[in-house]
Protein backbone atom coordinates (compact mmCIF):
# COMPACT_ATOMS: atom_id res chain seq x y z
CA UNK A 1 0.00 0.00 0.00
CA UNK A 2 1.27 3.48 -0.89
CA UNK A 3 2.17 5.66 2.07
CA UNK A 4 2.21 9.32 1.14
CA UNK A 5 2.32 10.64 4.68
CA UNK A 6 5.15 8.85 6.45
CA UNK A 7 6.54 12.22 7.55
CA UNK A 8 3.23 13.90 8.38
CA UNK A 9 3.72 13.50 12.11
CA UNK A 10 6.67 15.90 11.72
CA UNK A 11 4.73 18.47 9.70
CA UNK A 12 1.81 20.76 10.38
CA UNK A 13 -1.52 19.54 9.06
CA UNK A 14 -2.98 21.17 5.96
CA UNK A 15 -6.50 22.56 6.18
CA UNK A 16 -8.26 19.45 4.82
CA UNK A 17 -6.49 17.26 7.39
CA UNK A 18 -7.58 19.70 10.09
CA UNK A 19 -11.19 19.37 8.91
CA UNK A 20 -11.00 15.57 9.02
CA UNK A 21 -9.42 15.51 12.46
CA UNK A 22 -12.10 17.81 13.82
CA UNK A 23 -14.80 15.61 12.29
CA UNK A 24 -13.23 12.43 13.70
CA UNK A 25 -14.21 13.60 17.17
CA UNK A 26 -17.84 12.77 16.34
CA UNK A 27 -17.40 10.42 13.39
CA UNK A 28 -14.89 7.60 13.42
CA UNK A 29 -15.19 6.81 9.70
CA UNK A 30 -13.54 8.54 6.76
CA UNK A 31 -14.90 7.71 3.31
CA UNK A 32 -13.74 9.75 0.32
CA UNK A 33 -14.19 9.32 -3.40
CA UNK A 34 -12.44 10.16 -6.65
CA UNK A 35 -15.24 11.04 -9.13
CA UNK A 36 -13.91 11.54 -12.69
CA UNK A 37 -16.14 11.98 -15.70
CA UNK A 38 -15.12 9.38 -18.32
CA UNK A 39 -14.92 11.92 -21.14
CA UNK A 40 -11.15 11.91 -21.60
CA UNK A 41 -7.88 10.66 -20.16
CA UNK A 42 -6.72 11.78 -16.73
CA UNK A 43 -3.96 14.40 -16.52
CA UNK A 44 -1.42 15.46 -13.92
CA UNK A 45 -4.04 17.68 -12.24
CA UNK A 46 -6.20 14.61 -11.63
CA UNK A 47 -3.14 12.87 -10.19
CA UNK A 48 -3.07 15.46 -7.41
CA UNK A 49 -6.75 14.78 -6.64
CA UNK A 50 -6.17 11.01 -6.75
CA UNK A 51 -3.26 11.26 -4.34
CA UNK A 52 -5.26 13.55 -2.06
CA UNK A 53 -8.47 11.52 -1.87
CA UNK A 54 -6.83 8.10 -1.66
CA UNK A 55 -4.01 9.40 0.53
CA UNK A 56 -6.29 11.01 3.11
CA UNK A 57 -8.50 7.93 3.29
CA UNK A 58 -5.41 5.80 3.80
CA UNK A 59 -3.92 8.10 6.43
CA UNK A 60 -7.06 8.06 8.55
CA UNK A 61 -7.82 4.36 8.17
CA UNK A 62 -10.74 4.92 5.83
CA UNK A 63 -11.65 4.02 2.27
CA UNK A 64 -11.88 5.74 -1.09
CA UNK A 65 -14.36 4.89 -3.83
CA UNK A 66 -13.78 5.30 -7.55
CA UNK A 67 -17.02 6.70 -8.90
CA UNK A 68 -17.54 7.59 -12.53
CA UNK A 69 -19.67 10.68 -13.11
CA UNK A 70 -21.26 9.22 -16.24
CA UNK A 71 -24.26 11.50 -16.67
CA UNK A 72 -23.51 12.79 -20.20
CA UNK A 73 -23.66 9.90 -22.69
CA UNK A 74 -22.69 12.09 -25.66
CA UNK A 75 -19.11 12.50 -24.41
CA UNK A 76 -18.38 9.38 -22.36
CA UNK A 77 -16.80 6.14 -23.56
CA UNK A 78 -15.70 2.79 -22.15
CA UNK A 79 -12.18 3.56 -23.42
CA UNK A 80 -11.99 6.43 -20.95
CA UNK A 81 -13.34 4.30 -18.10
CA UNK A 82 -10.67 1.68 -18.71
CA UNK A 83 -7.88 4.25 -18.98
CA UNK A 84 -8.92 5.91 -15.72
CA UNK A 85 -8.87 2.61 -13.84
CA UNK A 86 -5.46 1.80 -15.27
CA UNK A 87 -4.09 5.20 -14.26
CA UNK A 88 -5.37 5.02 -10.68
CA UNK A 89 -3.90 1.56 -10.17
CA UNK A 90 -0.63 2.51 -11.84
CA UNK A 91 -0.29 5.39 -9.39
CA UNK A 92 -0.41 2.78 -6.63
CA UNK A 93 -3.97 3.02 -5.34
CA UNK A 94 -6.89 0.61 -5.12
CA UNK A 95 -10.46 1.76 -4.65
CA UNK A 96 -12.81 0.26 -2.10
CA UNK A 97 -15.69 0.13 -4.58
CA UNK A 98 -16.03 0.84 -8.28
CA UNK A 99 -19.25 2.81 -8.72
CA UNK A 100 -21.07 4.85 -11.35
CA UNK A 101 -23.50 7.75 -11.11
CA UNK A 102 -25.57 5.75 -13.58
CA UNK A 103 -26.02 3.16 -10.80
CA UNK A 104 -28.29 5.74 -9.18
CA UNK A 105 -30.39 6.91 -12.13
CA UNK A 106 -33.57 5.38 -10.76
CA UNK A 107 -33.02 6.86 -7.30
CA UNK A 108 -32.13 10.27 -8.75
CA UNK A 109 -35.30 10.22 -10.82
CA UNK A 110 -37.38 9.42 -7.73
CA UNK A 111 -35.75 12.30 -5.87
CA UNK A 112 -36.48 14.61 -8.80
CA UNK A 113 -40.14 13.58 -8.51
CA UNK A 114 -39.92 14.31 -4.77
CA UNK A 115 -38.68 17.83 -5.49
CA UNK A 116 -41.58 18.37 -7.88
CA UNK A 117 -44.07 17.16 -5.27
CA UNK A 118 -42.59 19.55 -2.70
CA UNK A 119 -43.00 22.43 -5.16
CA UNK A 120 -39.24 22.78 -5.50
CA UNK A 121 -38.86 21.83 -9.18
CA UNK A 122 -40.71 22.55 -12.41
CA UNK A 123 -40.59 21.65 -16.09
CA UNK A 124 -39.44 24.62 -18.15
CA UNK A 125 -39.93 24.97 -21.91
CA UNK A 126 -37.43 27.80 -22.39
CA UNK A 127 -34.48 27.12 -24.63
CA UNK A 128 -31.00 26.80 -23.14
CA UNK A 129 -30.14 30.22 -24.56
CA UNK A 130 -33.28 31.77 -23.10
CA UNK A 131 -32.44 30.30 -19.71
CA UNK A 132 -28.93 31.73 -19.92
CA UNK A 133 -30.23 35.14 -20.97
CA UNK A 134 -32.77 35.20 -18.13
CA UNK A 135 -30.25 34.54 -15.35
CA UNK A 136 -29.16 38.18 -15.11
CA UNK A 137 -25.74 39.09 -13.75
CA UNK A 138 -24.18 38.82 -10.27
CA UNK A 139 -25.51 42.33 -9.56
CA UNK A 140 -28.75 42.16 -11.57
CA UNK A 141 -31.50 39.66 -10.54
CA UNK A 142 -32.64 37.12 -13.09
CA UNK A 143 -36.12 36.89 -14.59
CA UNK A 144 -38.44 34.09 -13.59
CA UNK A 145 -39.43 31.53 -16.19
CA UNK A 146 -43.01 31.88 -17.44
CA UNK A 147 -43.36 28.16 -16.60
CA UNK A 148 -42.15 28.53 -13.00
CA UNK A 149 -45.59 28.45 -11.37
CA UNK A 150 -47.03 25.40 -13.05
CA UNK A 151 -48.96 23.14 -10.75
CA UNK A 152 -47.39 20.09 -9.13
CA UNK A 153 -49.66 17.78 -11.13
CA UNK A 154 -48.77 19.44 -14.43
CA UNK A 155 -45.05 19.23 -13.65
CA UNK A 156 -45.35 15.56 -12.68
CA UNK A 157 -47.15 14.84 -15.94
CA UNK A 158 -44.62 16.73 -18.05
CA UNK A 159 -41.63 15.15 -16.29
CA UNK A 160 -43.10 11.70 -16.91
CA UNK A 161 -43.49 12.57 -20.58
CA UNK A 162 -39.87 13.72 -20.63
CA UNK A 163 -38.82 10.34 -19.23
CA UNK A 164 -40.99 8.53 -21.78
CA UNK A 165 -39.32 10.28 -24.70
CA UNK A 166 -42.25 12.43 -25.79
CA UNK A 167 -40.21 15.62 -26.24
CA UNK A 168 -37.33 16.53 -28.48
CA UNK A 169 -33.88 17.38 -27.20
CA UNK A 170 -33.84 20.97 -25.95
CA UNK A 171 -37.64 21.23 -25.97
CA UNK A 172 -37.86 21.28 -22.19
CA UNK A 173 -35.91 20.63 -18.99
CA UNK A 174 -36.45 20.19 -15.27
CA UNK A 175 -35.29 23.13 -13.14
CA UNK A 176 -35.03 23.58 -9.39
CA UNK A 177 -37.17 26.39 -7.98
CA UNK A 178 -34.83 28.34 -5.71
CA UNK A 179 -34.20 32.09 -6.06
CA UNK A 180 -33.75 34.04 -9.27
CA UNK A 181 -32.41 36.99 -7.24
CA UNK A 182 -29.74 35.00 -5.42
CA UNK A 183 -26.27 36.61 -5.55
CA UNK A 184 -24.99 33.11 -6.34
CA UNK A 185 -25.78 32.53 -10.01
CA UNK A 186 -25.83 28.76 -9.47
CA UNK A 187 -28.88 29.15 -7.22
CA UNK A 188 -30.97 30.86 -9.88
CA UNK A 189 -33.24 27.95 -10.75
CA UNK A 190 -30.52 25.60 -11.97
CA UNK A 191 -31.24 22.82 -14.44
CA UNK A 192 -31.68 19.40 -12.82
CA UNK A 193 -32.49 17.23 -15.88
CA UNK A 194 -32.08 17.63 -19.63
CA UNK A 195 -33.12 15.42 -22.56
CA UNK A 196 -30.43 13.44 -24.40
CA UNK A 197 -31.13 10.81 -27.03
CA UNK A 198 -27.82 9.02 -26.95
CA UNK A 199 -26.61 5.52 -26.18
CA UNK A 200 -25.16 5.28 -22.66
CA UNK A 201 -22.11 3.05 -22.19
CA UNK A 202 -23.79 1.22 -19.27
CA UNK A 203 -27.55 1.81 -19.38
CA UNK A 204 -27.89 1.62 -23.14
CA UNK A 205 -31.07 3.31 -24.29
CA UNK A 206 -33.00 2.88 -21.03
CA UNK A 207 -32.95 6.61 -20.34
CA UNK A 208 -33.43 9.69 -22.46
CA UNK A 209 -33.24 12.17 -19.57
CA UNK A 210 -30.02 12.65 -17.65
CA UNK A 211 -29.28 14.50 -14.40
CA UNK A 212 -26.95 17.48 -14.40
CA UNK A 213 -23.70 17.28 -12.47
CA UNK A 214 -24.98 19.43 -9.59
CA UNK A 215 -28.00 17.19 -9.07
CA UNK A 216 -26.11 13.92 -9.40
CA UNK A 217 -22.88 14.61 -7.54
CA UNK A 218 -24.02 15.41 -4.03
CA UNK A 219 -26.74 12.77 -4.13
CA UNK A 220 -24.22 10.14 -5.24
CA UNK A 221 -22.01 11.14 -2.31
CA UNK A 222 -25.01 10.82 -0.02
CA UNK A 223 -26.02 7.38 -1.31
CA UNK A 224 -22.47 6.06 -0.82
CA UNK A 225 -22.08 7.52 2.65
CA UNK A 226 -19.17 9.74 1.65
CA UNK A 227 -17.99 11.73 4.64
CA UNK A 228 -15.73 14.22 2.88
CA UNK A 229 -16.28 15.36 -0.69
CA UNK A 230 -13.13 17.19 -1.78
CA UNK A 231 -13.41 19.29 -4.94
CA UNK A 232 -11.28 21.88 -6.67
CA UNK A 233 -11.91 25.57 -6.08
CA UNK A 234 -14.17 26.15 -9.08
CA UNK A 235 -16.82 24.10 -7.26
CA UNK A 236 -16.83 26.38 -4.21
CA UNK A 237 -19.70 28.43 -5.66
CA UNK A 238 -21.56 25.15 -6.26
CA UNK A 239 -21.42 24.21 -2.58
CA UNK A 240 -24.65 26.07 -1.55
CA UNK A 241 -26.53 24.15 -4.26
CA UNK A 242 -24.87 20.88 -3.18
CA UNK A 243 -26.12 21.51 0.36
CA UNK A 244 -29.55 22.76 -0.77
CA UNK A 245 -30.36 19.51 -2.60
CA UNK A 246 -29.19 17.38 0.34
CA UNK A 247 -31.26 19.43 2.78
CA UNK A 248 -34.46 18.19 1.14
CA UNK A 249 -33.33 14.60 0.68
CA UNK A 250 -31.76 13.69 4.03
CA UNK A 251 -33.93 12.83 7.00
CA UNK A 252 -33.64 15.12 10.06
CA UNK A 253 -30.43 14.33 11.91
CA UNK A 254 -29.11 12.13 9.10
CA UNK A 255 -25.42 12.59 8.29
CA UNK A 256 -24.66 14.26 4.98
CA UNK A 257 -21.36 14.61 3.11
CA UNK A 258 -19.23 17.68 3.67
CA UNK A 259 -17.93 19.36 0.52
CA UNK A 260 -14.71 21.33 0.82
CA UNK A 261 -12.52 22.80 -1.90
CA UNK A 262 -8.80 22.99 -2.61
CA UNK A 263 -6.73 24.66 -5.31
CA UNK A 264 -6.42 22.71 -8.53
CA UNK A 265 -3.04 21.96 -10.03
CA UNK A 266 -1.94 24.29 -12.83
CA UNK A 267 1.32 23.55 -14.65
CA UNK A 268 3.14 25.96 -16.92
CA UNK A 269 3.85 25.27 -20.60
CA UNK A 270 0.76 23.08 -20.94
CA UNK A 271 -3.04 23.07 -20.79
CA UNK A 272 -5.22 21.17 -18.34
CA UNK A 273 -8.60 21.57 -20.00
CA UNK A 274 -9.97 18.22 -21.17
CA UNK A 275 -11.67 20.03 -24.02
CA UNK A 276 -8.39 21.54 -25.17
CA UNK A 277 -6.55 18.24 -24.74
CA UNK A 278 -9.25 16.50 -26.78
CA UNK A 279 -8.79 19.15 -29.48
CA UNK A 280 -5.07 18.45 -29.58
CA UNK A 281 -5.80 14.75 -30.05
CA UNK A 282 -8.64 15.02 -32.55
CA UNK A 283 -6.81 17.57 -34.72
CA UNK A 284 -3.68 15.40 -34.56
CA UNK A 285 -1.39 18.03 -33.10
CA UNK A 286 -0.21 15.16 -30.90
CA UNK A 287 -0.16 11.40 -31.45
CA UNK A 288 -3.01 10.40 -29.15
CA UNK A 289 -3.86 10.83 -25.48
CA UNK A 290 -0.68 9.05 -24.42
CA UNK A 291 1.64 11.18 -26.53
CA UNK A 292 4.64 11.78 -24.23
CA UNK A 293 4.24 15.55 -24.71
CA UNK A 294 0.77 15.45 -23.18
CA UNK A 295 0.20 16.16 -19.46
CA UNK A 296 -1.96 13.04 -19.23
CA UNK A 297 -0.97 10.34 -16.76
CA UNK A 298 -0.72 7.88 -19.63
CA UNK A 299 1.48 10.32 -21.56
CA UNK A 300 3.77 10.84 -18.59
CA UNK A 301 3.93 7.07 -18.03
CA UNK A 302 4.87 6.49 -21.68
CA UNK A 303 7.50 9.20 -21.47
CA UNK A 304 9.14 7.37 -18.58
CA UNK A 305 7.76 9.09 -15.49
CA UNK A 306 7.35 6.80 -12.50
CA UNK A 307 4.33 6.56 -10.24
CA UNK A 308 6.59 7.33 -7.29
CA UNK A 309 7.80 10.56 -8.90
CA UNK A 310 4.24 11.76 -9.57
CA UNK A 311 3.14 10.96 -6.02
CA UNK A 312 6.19 12.83 -4.71
CA UNK A 313 5.33 15.77 -6.95
CA UNK A 314 1.74 15.86 -5.68
CA UNK A 315 3.04 15.78 -2.11
CA UNK A 316 5.52 18.61 -2.72
CA UNK A 317 2.88 20.78 -4.39
CA UNK A 318 0.77 20.38 -1.26
CA UNK A 319 -2.79 21.45 -0.56
CA UNK A 320 -3.84 25.10 -0.48
CA UNK A 321 -6.84 27.36 -0.95
CA UNK A 322 -5.13 29.65 -3.44
CA UNK A 323 -4.72 29.01 -7.16
CA UNK A 324 -1.16 29.16 -8.46
CA UNK A 325 0.91 27.86 -11.36
CA UNK A 326 3.52 25.21 -10.65
CA UNK A 327 6.81 25.24 -12.52
CA UNK A 328 7.15 22.09 -14.62
CA UNK A 329 10.79 22.05 -13.45
CA UNK A 330 9.54 20.75 -10.09
CA UNK A 331 7.89 17.78 -11.80
CA UNK A 332 11.10 17.12 -13.70
CA UNK A 333 13.10 17.37 -10.48
CA UNK A 334 10.90 14.70 -8.87
CA UNK A 335 11.29 12.20 -11.70
CA UNK A 336 15.00 12.94 -12.04
CA UNK A 337 15.57 12.17 -8.36
CA UNK A 338 13.62 8.91 -8.57
CA UNK A 339 15.24 7.74 -11.80
CA UNK A 340 18.71 8.59 -10.50
CA UNK A 341 18.26 6.05 -7.73
CA UNK A 342 16.52 3.35 -9.77
CA UNK A 343 17.58 3.40 -13.41
CA UNK A 344 20.34 1.34 -14.99
CA UNK A 345 23.22 3.21 -16.62
CA UNK A 346 24.23 2.70 -20.23
CA UNK A 347 26.38 4.60 -22.68
CA UNK A 348 24.72 5.96 -25.80
CA UNK A 349 26.01 8.20 -28.58
CA UNK A 350 23.45 10.38 -30.34
CA UNK A 351 25.64 12.38 -32.76
CA UNK A 352 28.49 10.00 -33.57
CA UNK A 353 32.06 10.83 -34.48
CA UNK A 354 34.19 7.82 -35.36
CA UNK A 355 37.56 7.32 -33.69
CA UNK A 356 40.14 4.68 -34.57
CA UNK A 357 42.67 3.61 -31.96
CA UNK A 358 45.60 3.13 -34.30
CA UNK A 359 47.74 1.27 -31.74
CA UNK A 360 44.96 -1.06 -30.61
CA UNK A 361 45.06 -4.62 -32.03
CA UNK A 362 42.86 -5.18 -35.06
CA UNK A 363 40.01 -7.71 -34.97
CA UNK A 364 40.14 -7.68 -31.18
CA UNK A 365 37.37 -7.06 -28.68
CA UNK A 366 37.81 -6.99 -24.94
CA UNK A 367 35.37 -6.49 -22.09
CA UNK A 368 35.38 -3.58 -19.68
CA UNK A 369 32.91 -3.20 -16.85
CA UNK A 370 30.60 -0.46 -15.64
CA UNK A 371 28.38 -0.30 -12.59
CA UNK A 372 24.71 -0.75 -13.46
CA UNK A 373 23.62 1.84 -10.89
CA UNK A 374 26.27 3.60 -8.77
CA UNK A 375 23.55 4.93 -6.45
CA UNK A 376 22.92 1.37 -5.31
CA UNK A 377 25.76 0.04 -3.11
CA UNK A 378 24.76 -3.51 -4.04
CA UNK A 379 24.61 -2.87 -7.75
CA UNK A 380 26.15 -5.44 -10.06
CA UNK A 381 28.41 -4.62 -12.99
CA UNK A 382 27.57 -4.78 -16.68
CA UNK A 383 29.90 -6.01 -19.40
CA UNK A 384 30.78 -3.50 -22.14
CA UNK A 385 32.63 -4.50 -25.32
CA UNK A 386 35.64 -2.36 -26.24
CA UNK A 387 37.36 -2.42 -29.63
CA UNK A 388 39.60 -0.53 -32.01
CA UNK A 389 36.80 1.49 -33.65
CA UNK A 390 34.51 3.55 -31.43
CA UNK A 391 31.93 6.30 -31.55
CA UNK A 392 32.07 9.37 -29.31
CA UNK A 393 29.76 12.37 -29.31
CA UNK A 394 30.71 14.87 -31.99
CA UNK A 395 30.27 17.68 -29.42
CA UNK A 396 33.06 16.11 -27.33
CA UNK A 397 35.70 17.06 -29.93
CA UNK A 398 36.96 20.43 -31.15
CA UNK A 399 39.77 20.86 -33.63
CA UNK A 400 40.55 24.40 -32.51
CA UNK A 401 39.63 24.10 -28.87
CA UNK A 402 39.55 27.15 -26.59
CA UNK A 403 41.48 27.07 -23.35
CA UNK A 404 38.50 26.07 -21.21
CA UNK A 405 37.40 23.23 -23.50
CA UNK A 406 38.63 20.16 -21.63
CA UNK A 407 37.31 17.41 -23.85
CA UNK A 408 39.08 15.81 -26.82
CA UNK A 409 41.23 17.94 -29.12
CA UNK A 410 44.39 17.34 -31.16
CA UNK A 411 47.26 16.46 -28.82
CA UNK A 412 44.98 16.29 -25.80
CA UNK A 413 44.21 13.32 -23.56
CA UNK A 414 40.82 12.24 -22.19
CA UNK A 415 39.60 9.12 -20.49
CA UNK A 416 37.01 6.85 -22.08
CA UNK A 417 34.63 5.95 -19.29
CA UNK A 418 35.35 2.54 -17.74
CA UNK A 419 38.19 2.06 -20.24
CA UNK A 420 41.44 3.77 -21.29
CA UNK A 421 43.05 7.15 -21.63
CA UNK A 422 43.36 8.17 -25.27
CA UNK A 423 45.02 10.99 -27.20
CA UNK A 424 43.94 12.50 -30.52
CA UNK A 425 46.78 12.34 -33.03
CA UNK A 426 45.18 13.06 -36.40
CA UNK A 427 41.96 14.57 -37.76
CA UNK A 428 40.60 13.02 -40.97
CA UNK A 429 38.35 15.15 -43.21
CA UNK A 430 36.43 14.59 -46.40
CA UNK A 431 36.73 16.62 -49.60
CA UNK A 432 34.34 19.23 -48.17
CA UNK A 433 36.54 19.80 -45.16
CA UNK A 434 34.17 18.02 -42.80
CA UNK A 435 35.62 15.91 -40.00
CA UNK A 436 34.74 12.24 -40.59
CA UNK A 437 36.99 10.44 -38.12
CA UNK A 438 39.79 10.82 -35.62
CA UNK A 439 42.92 8.74 -35.33
CA UNK A 440 43.86 8.33 -31.70
CA UNK A 441 46.24 6.29 -29.59
CA UNK A 442 45.41 4.62 -26.30
CA UNK A 443 47.51 3.99 -23.21
CA UNK A 444 47.27 0.21 -22.57
CA UNK A 445 48.35 0.64 -18.94
CA UNK A 446 45.57 3.12 -18.11
CA UNK A 447 42.62 0.73 -18.03
CA UNK A 448 40.06 1.77 -15.39
CA UNK A 449 40.12 -0.46 -12.35
CA UNK A 450 43.38 -2.17 -13.29
CA UNK A 451 45.18 -0.75 -10.27
CA UNK A 452 48.21 0.45 -12.22
CA UNK A 453 49.83 3.81 -11.66
CA UNK A 454 48.75 4.85 -15.15
CA UNK A 455 45.15 3.93 -14.31
CA UNK A 456 45.29 6.45 -11.46
CA UNK A 457 46.54 9.22 -13.71
CA UNK A 458 44.20 12.21 -13.78
CA UNK A 459 42.91 13.80 -16.97
CA UNK A 460 40.45 16.65 -17.18
CA UNK A 461 37.59 14.92 -18.99
CA UNK A 462 35.88 11.55 -19.16
CA UNK A 463 33.84 10.77 -22.29
CA UNK A 464 31.19 8.17 -22.99
CA UNK A 465 31.54 5.99 -26.07
CA UNK A 466 30.34 2.81 -27.77
CA UNK A 467 32.09 0.11 -29.76
CA UNK A 468 30.95 0.51 -33.36
CA UNK A 469 30.85 -3.21 -34.10
CA UNK A 470 28.76 -3.98 -31.03
CA UNK A 471 26.52 -0.92 -30.74
CA UNK A 472 22.74 -1.29 -31.00
CA UNK A 473 21.24 1.25 -33.39
CA UNK A 474 18.01 2.68 -31.99
CA UNK A 475 15.53 5.48 -32.54
CA UNK A 476 15.32 8.16 -29.88
CA UNK A 477 12.54 10.69 -29.51
CA UNK A 478 13.58 13.95 -27.90
CA UNK A 479 10.74 15.88 -26.28
CA UNK A 480 10.50 19.53 -25.33
CA UNK A 481 7.71 21.73 -23.96
CA UNK A 482 4.50 21.33 -25.94
CA UNK A 483 3.99 25.11 -25.95
CA UNK A 484 6.43 27.98 -26.37
CA UNK A 485 4.86 30.17 -23.65
CA UNK A 486 4.17 29.47 -19.99
CA UNK A 487 0.42 30.10 -20.20
CA UNK A 488 -0.89 29.35 -23.69
CA UNK A 489 -4.51 30.00 -22.61
CA UNK A 490 -3.99 33.46 -21.12
CA UNK A 491 -1.33 35.20 -23.17
CA UNK A 492 -3.25 37.13 -25.79
CA UNK A 493 -7.01 36.95 -26.11
CA UNK A 494 -6.68 37.52 -29.86
CA UNK A 495 -4.48 34.45 -30.26
CA UNK A 496 -5.65 30.85 -30.36
CA UNK A 497 -3.77 28.62 -27.93
CA UNK A 498 -2.72 26.42 -30.84
CA UNK A 499 -0.64 29.29 -32.21
CA UNK A 500 1.75 28.71 -29.30
CA UNK A 501 2.45 25.07 -30.10
CA UNK A 502 6.15 24.36 -30.10
CA UNK A 503 7.17 23.12 -33.58
CA UNK A 504 10.27 21.55 -32.03
CA UNK A 505 8.47 19.71 -29.24
CA UNK A 506 9.44 16.39 -30.86
CA UNK A 507 12.68 15.61 -32.65
CA UNK A 508 13.60 12.12 -33.81
CA UNK A 509 17.21 11.00 -33.98
CA UNK A 510 19.36 7.87 -34.08
CA UNK A 511 21.40 6.65 -31.13
CA UNK A 512 24.06 3.96 -30.90
CA UNK A 513 23.90 2.23 -27.53
CA UNK A 514 26.01 -0.37 -25.77
CA UNK A 515 24.58 -3.89 -26.24
CA UNK A 516 23.51 -4.35 -22.62
CA UNK A 517 20.15 -2.79 -23.63
CA UNK A 518 19.38 -5.12 -26.54
CA UNK A 519 16.91 -7.19 -24.48
CA UNK A 520 15.19 -4.17 -22.92
CA UNK A 521 11.42 -4.39 -22.56
CA UNK A 522 8.75 -1.75 -23.13
CA UNK A 523 8.69 0.59 -20.15
CA UNK A 524 12.27 -0.11 -19.02
CA UNK A 525 14.08 3.04 -17.93
CA UNK A 526 17.75 3.92 -18.33
CA UNK A 527 20.14 6.75 -17.75
CA UNK A 528 22.11 7.44 -20.90
CA UNK A 529 25.27 8.64 -19.21
CA UNK A 530 25.98 12.35 -19.64
CA UNK A 531 22.77 12.75 -21.69
CA UNK A 532 19.60 12.07 -19.70
CA UNK A 533 16.94 9.53 -18.76
CA UNK A 534 15.18 7.46 -21.38
CA UNK A 535 12.36 4.92 -21.49
CA UNK A 536 11.64 2.12 -23.99
CA UNK A 537 8.57 3.13 -25.99
CA UNK A 538 5.68 0.85 -26.93
CA UNK A 539 6.52 1.36 -30.62
CA UNK A 540 9.63 -0.78 -30.12
CA UNK A 541 9.92 -4.09 -31.97
CA UNK A 542 12.30 -7.02 -31.78
CA UNK A 543 14.15 -5.49 -34.73
CA UNK A 544 14.27 -1.90 -33.50
CA UNK A 545 14.20 -0.31 -30.07
CA UNK A 546 12.59 3.12 -29.67
CA UNK A 547 13.47 5.32 -26.69
CA UNK A 548 11.64 8.36 -25.34
CA UNK A 549 13.64 11.00 -23.53
CA UNK A 550 12.06 11.49 -20.12
CA UNK A 551 14.20 14.32 -18.80
CA UNK A 552 17.74 15.61 -19.06
CA UNK A 553 20.39 15.35 -16.38
CA UNK A 554 20.47 19.05 -15.51
CA UNK A 555 18.20 19.93 -12.60
CA UNK A 556 17.07 23.53 -13.04
CA UNK A 557 14.63 23.27 -10.14
CA UNK A 558 17.35 22.24 -7.67
CA UNK A 559 19.42 25.22 -8.79
CA UNK A 560 16.49 27.57 -8.18
CA UNK A 561 15.92 26.08 -4.72
CA UNK A 562 19.58 26.48 -3.78
CA UNK A 563 19.86 30.15 -4.71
Amino acid sequence: MVNLNSQDDKKSLHFLEQIIEQDLVSNSKVLTRFPPEPNGYLHIGHAKSICLNFGLAQKYGGECNLRFDDTNPTKEEVEYVDSIKEDVQWLGFQWARELYASDYFEQLYEWAVLFIKKGLAYVCHMTAQEVSDSRGTPTVPGKESPYRNRSVDENLMLFTRMKNGEFQEGECMLRAKIDMASPNMHMRDPIMYRIRYAHHHRTGNDWCIYPMYDFAHGQSDFIEGITHSFCTLEFEVHRPLYEWFLEYIAEPGQAVPKQREFARLNLNYTVMSKRKLLQLVEEKHVNGWDDPRMPTISGLRRRGYTAESIRTFANKVGVSKRENVIDVALLEHCVREDLNSTSARVMAVTDPLKIILTNYPENTTETVYGIINPENPNSEKRAIPFSRELYIERADFMEDAPKKFFRLAPGREVRLKNAYIIMCNEVIKNENGEIIELHCSYDPLSKSGSGTEEAQRKVKATLHWVSIADAVQTEIRLYDRLFTVENPLNTNEQEDFLSYLNPESLQIATAYIEPSIQNAQIGDRFQFERIGYFCVDKDSTTEKLVFNKTVGLRDTWAKVQNK
